[in-house]
């Protein structure tokens, strides 16, 4: 059975509210997304240490799945009065095919090479090379499932220079999948924090599929110290205002590796951590940069 797929832009205001009434109105289903996802005006959803929080973000798009049946202008009339707003007029509609979902997700995501000893391989596929250091991942809820620039990036900084016996703090570790590499690279003892709960699950499961120890946990839960290496791969703007934060991690002549940003940010973010670290050139990915430097 086909479905209609509709996509339109929404208040951020009344997003949750008209999401709800959508339901209400016969929608299957309603996600939300950052309208300026890939953008320098991407803004994250979760609040970090220092960097408070949005309700969603400024620009968004609803995603609506509805009946094949189903009259998309008089569901969006509907939950419009539901949520006692204006009627939205300006979307679009595709059709949605019926699909063995979980057959075409797999087919989406075959083993991604980082180097040529550096694997990450979903559950369902066979190793490529069996004699290299293989990831077991598949994607899931958390970020960081290894397709993205920014995981490539910070995945080929750890296999050029963990040398073996680091302690390594992974700060928005997301699946775990840094923290998991790392420790398969040799780090002695490894650290990863995340504000999403769920996230810290993901990297506890991860990390017992890969049969790696490493721990993880919120960051409330986190206990004082210092470390070798201090690994962010977040967004921008969190990474500003985080630098007190990761800079206490690090210790006298560690290292920080910072990720989620966009090349032209790359002199930004540098320059707020200018007072701590000096910075290597930025290897760049597809428009995604990873900064690299060292405690002063």
């Amino acid at each position: 059975m086909p479905w209609q797929s509709v996509r339109l832009l929404v208040d951020s205001k009344q997003a949750e509210l008209l999401s709800d009434a959508l339901v209400e109105a016969g929608a299957l289903s309603v996600s939300l997304e950052d309208a300026d996802a890939g953008t320098a005006d991407e803004t994250p959803l979760f609040g970090e240490p220092d960097y408070p929080s949005a309700e969603l973000w400024p620009h968004s798009i609803a995603l609506v799945l509805l009946d094949e049946h189903a009259d998309v202008v008089e569901t969006l009339a509907t939950a419009a009065k539901l949520a006692g707003i204006p009627v939205p007029t300006e979307f679009t509609i595709e059709t949605v095919a019926e699909q063995d979902w979980v057959r075409l997700t797999q087919s989406q995501f075959d083993p991604i090479p980082i180097s040529p000893r550096l694997w990450i391989v979903p559950t369902w596929h066979e190793a490529p090379d069996s004699r290299a250091i293989n990831l077991k991942l598949d994607p899931g809820l958390a970020f960081g499932t290894g397709s993205h620039p920014t995981t490539r990036l910070c995945l080929r900084w750890l296999d050029d220079h963990l040398a073996g016996g680091e302690t390594l703090l992974d700060y928005g570790c997301g699946s775990g999948i840094l923290a998991i590499a790392a420790v398969k690279l040799g780090a002695a003892r490894v650290d990863g924090v995340d504000i999403d709960a769920q996230a810290v699950t993901a990297s506890r499961d991860n990390a017992a599929l890969n049969e790696t120890t490493a721990h993880f946990c919120l960051p409330g839960e986190l206990a004082p110290g210092q470390y070798d290496i201090v690994v962010a791969n977040i967004l921008t703007n969190p990474l500003k205002g985080m630098a007190p934060l990761l800079a206490g991690r690090v210790r006298a002549g560690g290292r920080l590796v910072l990720s989620g940003i966009l090349a032209e940010q790359a002199d930004d973010v540098m320059a707020v951590y200018h007072e701590w670290f000096a910075f290597g050139p930025p290897a760049v990915d597809e428009g995604w940069v990873r900064l690299a430097g060292i405690k002063q």
